[in-house]
């Protein structure tokens, strides 16, 4: 059985994926420690092969809020995948404490649904609640007493839950558009990612206040608020050094931004 993998892949074409996951990947969130890009990655950002957005860097990171608008992908034949999330922990660490949704492809649909992980448990689909494109969501996940809260907001429907995650470093919060893999046994594979367009993340574009934030050792505010030095700006590319997916800059309040897709695979 295939099962569906998230992690950060650095963007270096020498890494095979499937020498890179340990023998106890079959659950959705594997991460791998960030290495600097390829040579023709995009100035002022960092590569990866399955990752574009933002992340935040700092020690002691408490909460991330996320807000999105879903976007509608076009389909052809092939089945594609695409994910949307703000989570705590993966840039630069093993452990990874997501929330957000897919906009998928299959047998020429688009095919939508929200889901939550507490890695190393595999990502849990979120039954009975309805993910349209067009729908702005608004996202969380926060950290007190050892436990970490997941929740997820769409229109009048609410879900959220706890978990644990044994030696979370609580070193980033991201905001990311990701294509997964794909995992049968121990061999793996990167998906392609789906057409969205353009999608649009932040409260500039949803409405949602004080969403794109985070809370870091204490201190509150938006992406843009905590130094360029702990800003990380990320450009998904396949191993070839091609964009498949790239973030604009940040809005003038740092709050915000958008994502373009070039690329399937």
């Amino acid at each position: 059985m295939e099962k569906t993998v998230r992690l950060f892949l650095p963007s270096l074409a020498i890494l095979a994926l499937s020498s890179l996951l340990p023998a106890f990947a079959t659950a959705q969130a594997v991460v791998f420690t960030h290495s600097d890009g390829i040579s023709n990655c995009p100035t002022g950002t960092v590569c990866s092969t399955n990752w574009s957005g933002f992340a935040v860097t700092g020690s002691g990171v408490t909460d991330a809020k996320g807000s999105w608008i879903v976007p509608s992908v076009t389909c052809s034949s092939s089945t594609t995948y695409s994910s949307y999330w703000v989570g705590i922990d993966g840039y630069s660490s093993n452990t990874v404490e997501q929330t957000g949704t897919d906009s998928d492809c299959s047998s020429g649909h688009g095919v939508y649904y929200a889901w939550y992980e507490f890695y190393p448990n595999p990502s849990i689909t979120i039954g009975g609640f309805t993910v349209l494109p067009g729908d702005k969501i608004s996202a969380e996940v926060s950290y007190s007493g050892g436990v970490f809260t997941t929740s997820i907001t769409d229109g009048s429907q609410h879900f959220s839950t706890t978990g644990t995650v044994s030696g979370a470093a609580r070193s980033s919060a991201e905001w990311i558009v990701e294509r997964p893999a794909l995992c049968s046994g121990h061999h793996c594979k990167l998906t392609s990612l789906s057409n969205f367009g353009t999608v649009s993340l932040g409260s500039d574009y949803t409405g949602i206040a004080s969403t794109n934030y985070a809370t870091i050792n204490g201190a509150t505010g938006g992406i843009g608020s905590f130094g360029s030095a702990n800003i990380h700006r990320i450009t998904m590319v396949n191993n070839s050094g091609a964009t498949l997916a790239e973030p604009s800059v940040l809005s003038t309040d740092g709050t915000s931004f958008t994502e373009t897709w070039f690329a399937s695979s």
